[in-house]
């Protein structure tokens, strides 16, 4: 992808993890072309560095509405991809 820098939407996540999600999605994007596989390896990293039960959707068109853990909820593009990344308890 040509142009791989995060642009964050919104966010209720710690700096750290915040840096540790947009890494793990540009690896991602280097490792994937297809959305499903692009989120299905960012929920398994999430979800074995910080435990069960994270919820990844990516895409260039969807709606949502959601309900996270508090301090782990971010939204963000990367290019024309949106990435809506969240744990829930």
């Amino acid at each position: 992808m040509a142009d791989n820098k995060p642009v964050l939407k919104a966010q209720d996540m710690a700096e750290d993890v915040q840096a540790a999600v947009f890494e793990l999605a540009a690896t991602a994007l280097e490792k994937h072309t297809v959305e499903k596989d692009i989120a299905t390896f960012l929920k398994k990293e999430l979800d074995e560095k910080y435990g069960h039960t994270w919820h990844v959707i990516v895409g260039k068109n969807f709606g949502s509405y959601v309900t996270h853990e508090m301090g782990y909820f971010t939204y963000f593009y990367i290019g024309p991809l949106a990435f809506l990344i969240f744990k829930t308890g």
